[in-house]
């Protein structure tokens, strides 16, 4: 089904909203524009999510939160504009124009989908600052990279994966064949060999760019679990945002286990009745990174060019909330090991397979 737009404002007031099945709005505003074409409205943060939009369990939902944060802690307002299914580029410069048009500062992209859009965008209006989630390719002097080392936390998630397996096949998942996946792959893969030479890894994509529906179709990566389960896997890794519910699906149904990734999804309500068999979940800190780009707005000293997050400053990790992964003494161990070898350079991790 064909997701529609959305603008949800969030605030001390509530406001209009304005939908629109291309294009997002925010609060309106009877301001005079400034210089560069913003209104003048109260302090508002915006975010443009990634394909999946809110809900996802995932990544959106991990960059909401940070939204989130923002409102209550810093007393802003925010606004979320959803993506439509199968949009263009011209789609994603429209959104980023209108929500900075409306005020909002910052706007920020949530994925590296958004990175030629806000190219074009933030020149237009330099005192609003764009911050874009897992993309170092555009710059600017209004621009803020937030970007992850999830070859990192991937790494440790291989380790837990080749510890908890007893067939010693394990699967890896991903959305979309594109760089940043691989890094997820490259990890997962390089920690399971590291701790099992002997394992298996099943590997699989569910789209080829263009086509970014592998983040998105939940049924994708249930029937792509399946497979791997069928093929003898009994940990199942998906990197695949909103798909990767499917494959968490499959392997509860199975009695298998399945590892969660960018938010905790142990905690996530929409996966509560899969939760037993999630055994980990890769964490990527999203929300702090959106948090933290929102609050340098708000105190006046913008933060721009690339902020990186690693196992270094607990950007990525991975969660330990299942009981029964707690009860793994010596995967534990394993992983611990892995993660002080990691910050201390003893073991470089692959960014690519």
């Amino acid at each position: 089904m064909r997701r529609i737009t959305r603008i949800a404002t969030v605030g001390i007031a509530s406001a209009a909203l304005a939908l629109s099945a291309t294009a997002c709005g925010g609060k309106k505003s009877t301001d005079t524009p400034s210089a560069d074409g913003t209104a003048k409205a109260a302090a508002s943060a915006a975010i443009a999510y990634d394909i999946g939009g809110r809900g996802d369990q995932s990544f959106n939902d991990a960059a909401y939160a940070g939204l989130e944060q923002a409102k209550n802690e810093l007393k802003m307002g925010g606004t979320e504009a959803e993506p439509t299914d199968g949009e263009g580029e011209a789609d994603k410069v429209q959104r980023l124009t209108e929500l900075a048009r409306k005020g909002n500062n910052p706007v920020i992209g949530v994925g590296f989908a958004y990175a030629p859009a806000i190219k074009k965008v933030a020149p237009k209006f330099p005192n609003t600052t764009f911050g874009i989630i897992d993309d170092t390719s555009v710059t600017g002097p209004n621009i803020a990279n937030l970007v992850f080392n999830e070859e990192q936390g991937s790494y440790l998630a291989g380790v837990a994966a080749a510890k908890a397996s007893k067939s010693g096949t394990v699967g890896f998942i991903g959305g979309v064949e594109v760089p940043l996946i691989k890094k997820f792959e490259a990890g997962f893969v390089q920690g399971v060999k590291d701790t099992n030479p002997n394992a298996k890894v099943l590997s699989h994509y569910l789209s080829q760019p263009p086509n970014f529906e592998g983040f998105a179709k939940p049924d994708l990566g249930k029937a792509t679990a399946n497979g791997q389960i069928d093929a003898g896997a009994d940990v199942v890794y998906a990197a695949a945002g909103l798909a990767g519910s499917g494959a968490i699906e499959a392997a509860a149904a199975k009695g298998k286990w399945a590892i969660g990734v960018d938010s905790d999804q142990y905690n996530q309500a929409g996966l509560a009745k899969y939760k037993e068999h999630i055994l980990t979940s890769v964490t990527k800190d999203v929300s702090d990174s959106v948090f933290n780009l929102i609050k340098s707005v708000k105190d006046g000293k913008p933060t721009v060019g690339e902020i990186r997050y690693g196992l270094d400053k607990d950007g990525v990790g991975l969660a330990d909330s299942n009981p029964e992964y707690k009860k793994m003494t010596d995967l534990i161990a394993a992983v611990e090991k892995a993660k002080a070898d990691i910050i201390a350079k003893k073991i470089t991790v692959k960014t690519a397979p």
